[in-house]
């Protein structure tokens, strides 16, 4: 190519004008040409950027663009031409700049009918940049500039330049969006400016140039008299209308005196980037509706007359003529009428008049009577999909204008909208028919695939979230009864075809393990959402279900004997539990979840309790659990399958029915499904409730449930080897339900079948030794939980006492042996050692003010032996990390209750093991030496470091929550930030800042150096140099750290530090000494102080930065003793940004913001609480006030 930067100098000094943009424009064509050569393609972009860092290349930019045959030529001198005009503005005249944007609009007005659409997008984009550019900067300009623009759009210059003025208007609504705005060096306030203006003064006019735009092209292309390309200016007016619906409107907007627009921003979006922030749209549950709230100004544009039957009429008769394409439904303009009627049906607000709701709801149901065209009949319109005759598009967007339409309306007001159209129907009837007939068109074989039946089902399903599912839980929404007929309707054809789909997969194989859990987790989504449904009409739905399971139970055993292939009955009882489990339970998410309030309020025609339908299905259920408890029926008809969805239902059922604490209603779920029985129920059990209390209460049934889901546990361990999954799910969710409460403990332990895997447990029987080290942590934490159940707490201690003896004496024995560098290798040897481990942590993880004491004395007897084991097995990663990680948990449960005398030895062990940890580890750990930070070694590394910080923290925790006390006074309870200090500096040297850009890492680390900082500040002024200086690199690592969490801790820990050194020097003390000196180094550079350095960084931070707004509260608590630590360095940084400033009337309000900030409400030199609580409130005014002006983008 052999265009070089030196060459561009070279071009400048042609006398020849003309001669030299030609030689230009060959350069440059030169160079695109070679971008597509792999070879020459660095050199061709090096000579591009040289091009575009040209000064004044305006003017060449312009002859290529008139004169280059090359597209790609003809874009990059459009690219270059924006950058130089941005970056040279000021050196352009007002004329100039007029003439440049007059430039980029004739230009493509003359071309609007090239064929290199990318070129006349991007010339356009520049004239929007320009226009941004000196918006505040003329008023008489604009008018005529969009002047020319309006005559355009209205085609006054033929339909290609009205489509050309419509590209204008979209690129400069993205231009003047905060989220798609281009980058101008100016003050964040003078885009903020813009956006605001654009909204009062010209976007409304935007909008009706569009819509007559569309309208005169449509009546074209609908009469014959058009073309394509009117049927393109229509499809292109429309889009600019969705487009200004989707603008991010701010409401209220106030103009100032001098003309410019102001607006009042709040405090939750005034820190936070305007590139980035969100949209103030509200959303409903789900993801499909996203309401458009303009205000009440947009009233005439968007609904006065027949603006919105306009558009209706439009698309009726598009589809009525197709405009001769045999693919009407997926060409551009359906595609943007839809688009353009969904969002309509999201209005939302004060654009509607204070009338009782009326406009709006006429307005629904104009928009309605069209779009039901496109969704009724749902059995033709599926059917017509099906056989290819018809795309889904149409039917999709009629979904999602359903849920948009469902966001604005209770349910009864949505159901009433449709009556008046079709004179009976409703429109939840309408939805239940449609919802009925997408899921029979499901294809079973594609339930791992994204189909339009998929897509269209999951809207629907939103639809019916959003209505079923308040936002607020405190309110009631009564629910209409053609509304329940509906849902009972529409849960009966999901079940079906659930069933029909579980069937024909009965001998499918499935072996990829990313795809089953994805599908897994897709379908648990859906069927939570088609459990609301069942919900609403529990009447129908539960005893359809009871008589599905219980069927499906005896077709079971009627397999028996070899009399018939139980595949497909297995696969649609295990479906069919996932469905029962849904709708019966919560999930719960560490609460306790009640029974949902519609299955509550459930009346029964029947006296007898045990008729009651949630009662029947669940005592089908369990019913079929105790049938696999019989090996030769489970050994012929079960499977682990069967086995996983069993544990699964109970795992969920357990929390919220068997034996429930408090039999009352709570908030969850949907609320009552049937209008005029809206009865409120206390925290006892009601006469609803009673048919429960008594199946599955202590005082009824739940005995006998009990022990039947125990000994299901039992064989879920032992009786399927090698079934990882089904004894995850036993370890991991049946049995952590069933030891969760107390009231159950007290039973369960009194069990013959607990009693008996106690002692396989205990001595360590093959059945449950072979099993996975993750499943023996759980059983054994489920174990120790349940001592919580005995009687008195001499009995609970010796529980533990006899479930974890011979796991410590097994490990003294072990540590004991002369052998034992070369037979602790063994690998049987290394995978017992793990497991008596991991049973370990799980007693530690079951502590409780009861077995507390007991699981002292057993981690207390395992000390020694477990640093000799720490020693031993240095090179083996799983087996330290085990280890750390039984030693933090022991701790965390201990910690509270440790007495003098334990502590000391409690601390000194974790000292110890800290000391030979970092002997055999130090250096191994670094960013720098890694060649693969993925690999499993590097990986074991961190997590090692992050338990050990837990370790430390969970010491560190000693002073605040210590119940302990000695009594006697005889021993003085150990430096608790001593310790802790100590731990940090012997795992320190294994850290660094590198290491601290993993997350969880990261974020451990902060929490506890935020604790020590602050309740231990004195400790810190007494570090090393070289300790206190790894501290402040790693505050200031934080400060700028992506996680707000990090960010506020680092904030935290400085407030801590400046306000002990702050205090000290007014008491007369040294506080931090000679960390706060100014260092001069051997080359002679001042090294500023470490509190100088940090209030720098902070006010950087606050000024310039992009953060979260809650941020801004701990940074003005460590803002406030930072300066008054420096208050001379504070006065200068204000000076320096005070001269920084070039505007007079800037500077004034910087000056007069940085007066108030410290002298606003009377604020002192005081740190109490009182006057910090003021400064935050002056802080958040300050940087409300000031950064606008501060920060550039």
């Amino acid at each position: 190519m052999g265009l070089v930067q030196g060459d561009w100098q070279h071009l400048q000094g042609i006398s020849n004008d003309m001669a030299r943009m030609v030689t230009t424009m060959q350069a440059v064509e030169q160079a695109c040409a070679a971008l597509q050569v792999p070879t020459s393609r660095a050199a061709a972009e090096t000579a591009l950027l040289t091009f575009r860092k040209a000064p004044q290349p305006i003017q060449a930019c312009q002859y290529i663009l008139e004169n280059s045959q090359m597209p790609m030529a003809r874009f990059q001198a459009a690219a270059t031409m924006q950058e130089a005009a941005i970056r040279e503005w000021a050196l352009l005249s007002a004329e100039q700049r007029n003439s440049l944007r007059t430039y980029c609009l004739r230009y493509v007005m003359a071309r609007a009918d090239a064929a290199e659409a990318y070129v006349q997008v991007k010339v356009l984009a520049v004239a929007a940049v320009l226009l941004k550019r000196g918006w505040l900067d003329f008023a008489t300009d604009k008018e005529a500039f969009f002047g020319e623009v309006r005559e355009a759009v209205l085609g006054a210059h033929g339909p290609a330049a009205q489509r050309s003025g419509l590209a204008l208007l979209e690129a400069l609504v993205s231009e003047f969006s905060p989220s798609t705005a281009s980058a101008m060096g100016l003050p964040a306030e003078f885009h903020e400016h813009c956006r605001a203006s654009l909204e009062l003064d010209y976007l409304q006019q935007f909008y009706t140039w569009a819509q007559e735009a569309a309208i005169t092209a449509a009546e074209k292309a609908l009469q014959g008299v058009g073309g394509t390309l009117d049927v393109n200016v229509c499809a292109a007016g429309l889009r600019l209308m969705s487009q200004l619906l989707n603008w991010e409107f701010q409401g209220t907007l106030v103009r100032g005196a001098n003309g410019v627009v102001v607006v009042g921003k709040q405090k939750v979006n005034a820190f936070a980037s305007s590139i980035s922030r969100e949209g103030s749209a509200a959303k409903r549950p789900g993801d499909h509706a996203c309401l458009v709230q303009p205000g009440p100004g947009w009233y005439d544009v968007l609904l006065e007359g027949n603006r919105v039957g306009w558009i209706l009429e439009l698309y009726a008769r598009v589809r009525q003529g197709g405009l001769g394409s045999s693919s009407w439904m997926d060409s551009p303009l359906a595609v943007a009428a839809r688009q353009l009627i969904v969002q309509l049906c999201s209005l939302n607000g004060n654009i509607f008049p204070s009338d009782g709701g009326t406009t709006q709801e006429l307005h629904l149901q104009r928009l309605l009577s069209g779009i039901t065209s496109w969704l009724d009949p749902p059995e033709a319109v599926v059917g017509a999909i099906k056989s290819g005759s018809t795309f889904p598009s149409e039917l999709l967007d009629g979904c999602h204008a359903l849920v948009a339409i469902a966001s604005v309306n209770s349910p009864s007001a949505f159901d009433q909208l449709l009556k008046p159209v079709s004179r009976s129907v409703g429109t939840l009837s309408l939805l239940a028919s449609l919802t009925r007939e997408i899921i029979k068109a499901s294809d079973p074989a594609d339930s791992e695939e994204e189909t339009w039946t998929s897509k269209a089902l999951d809207i629907l399903l939103d639809t019916w979230t959003v209505l079923l599912q308040p936002a607020d839980f405190s309110k009631q929404i009564p629910f209409p009864l053609s509304g329940i007929e509906a849902a009972a309707a529409v849960f009966h054809a999901y079940v079906e075809t659930g069933i029909r789909a579980a069937a024909a997969s009965a001998h499918d194989e499935d072996d990829d393990v990313e795809e089953v859990r994805a599908a897994i987790e897709a379908r648990d989504e859906r069927l939570s959402a088609v459990a609301l449904v069942a919900r609403a009409a529990p009447s129908a739905t539960v005893p359809l279900l009871a008589h599905l399971v219980s069927e499906r139970c005896t077709w079971l055993l009627q397999c028996t004997g070899g009399r018939g292939d139980p595949s497909s009955v297995k696969e649609e009882l295990h479906w069919l539990l996932l469905m029962s489990g849904h709708v019966l339970a919560d999930s719960g998410d560490g609460e306790t979840p009640l029974v949902p309030e519609s299955i509550s309020a459930l009346n029964v025609s029947s006296a007898d309790p045990a008729n009651h339908p949630a009662v029947l299905l669940c005592h089908s259920v369990v019913n079929l659990a105790r049938q696999s408890l019989d090996t030769n029926i489970r050994t012929e008809i079960f499977s682990p399958r069967l086995m996983e969805a069993v544990v699964w239902f109970f795992g969920r059922w357990v929390d919220t029915y068997l034996m429930p604490a408090d039999a009352g209603r709570g908030p969850n779920s949907t609320p009552s499904s049937n209008e005029g029985d809206q009865q409120q129920m206390g925290g006892t059990a009601g006469p609803q409730l009673q048919p429960l209390v008594v199946a599955f209460g202590e005082e009824g049934g739940g005995k006998a449930v009990l022990e039947v889901l125990v000994r299901v546990a039992v064989s879920g361990l032992i009786s399927w080897p090698g079934e990882r999954t089904l004894q995850e799910m036993v370890s991991f969710q049946l049995l952590p339900a069933l030891v969760r409460r107390r009231n159950i403990c007290v039973h369960l332990v009194s069990l013959e079948a607990w009693q008996e895997l106690a002692h396989a447990f205990a001595f360590q029987q093959a059945t449950l030794s072979t099993l996975a080290s993750p499943i023996q942590r759980a059983l054994s934490e489920a174990l120790c939980r349940s001592a919580g159940g005995m009687s008195s707490g001499d009995a609970t201690n010796q529980y533990v006492r006899d479930l974890l003896g011979p796991i410590t004496r097994n490990l003294a024995t072990l540590s004991k042996r002369e052998d034992l560098q070369t037979f602790s290798q063994q690998p049987d040897v290394i995978l017992q050692v793990s497991c008596l481990i991991e049973r370990l942590r799980g007693a530690a993880r079951a502590t409780l003010p009861r077995s507390q004491k007991a699981i002292l004395e057993i981690g207390s007897s395992v000390m020694e032996p477990l640093l000799i084991l720490l020693e031993t097995y240095r090179h083996q990663s799983s087996v330290v990390y085990l280890l750390l990680k039984y030693v933090v948990d022991w701790v965390d449960g201990q910690v509270a209750f440790l007495e003098a005398k334990d502590t000391v030895i409690v601390f000194s062990f974790c000292v110890r093991l800290l000391e030979i940890y970092s002997t055999h580890n130090i250096g191994k750990v670094s960013v720098s030496t890694s060649t693969n930070l993925l690999s499993e070694g590097q990986t074991e590394k961190y997590k090692d470091l992050r338990a050990l910080l837990q370790l430390l923290t969970n010491l560190s925790s000693k002073d605040l929550i210590d119940f302990a006390c000695d009594i006697n006074g005889e021993v003085e309870n150990p430096d608790v930030a001593q310790v802790v200090y100590l731990g940090l500096h012997i795992i320190t040297p294994l850290m660094s800042v590198d290491l601290l850009k993993y997350p969880k890492l990261c974020r451990q680390y902060f929490t506890l150096l935020a604790h020590m900082l602050e309740v231990y500040p004195e400790k810190v002024a007494k570090l090393s140099p070289d300790g206190f200086s790894r501290i402040v690199g790693t505050l200031d690592f934080g400060l700028h750290h992506q996680d707000v969490e990090v960010v506020s801790m680092s904030l935290t820990a400085l407030n801590a530090v400046a306000f002990y050194h702050y205090q000290a020097i007014c008491r007369g003390q040294e506080g931090l000494g000679v960390h706060v000196l100014s260092i001069q180094d051997a080359q002679g550079v001042v090294k500023e102080g470490v509190l100088a350095h940090f209030l720098r960084s902070v006010m950087q931070f606050l000024l310039f930065d992009d953060y979260s707004n809650e941020l801004v509260e701990p940074a003005a608590d460590a803002l406030l003793p930072l300066i008054l630590c420096n208050t001379t360095l504070y006065q200068r940084l204000a000076q320096e940004l005070l001269e920084g400033q070039q505007d007079a009337l800037l500077q004034s309000r910087l000056a007069t913001a940085f007066h108030v900030l410290l002298n606003a409400q009377q604020v002192t030199s005081s740190l109490d609480r009182q006057n910090r609580r003021k400064f935050r409130e002056n802080l958040y005014a300050f940087l409300t006030d000031v950064r606008g002006f501060l920060r550039t983008r």
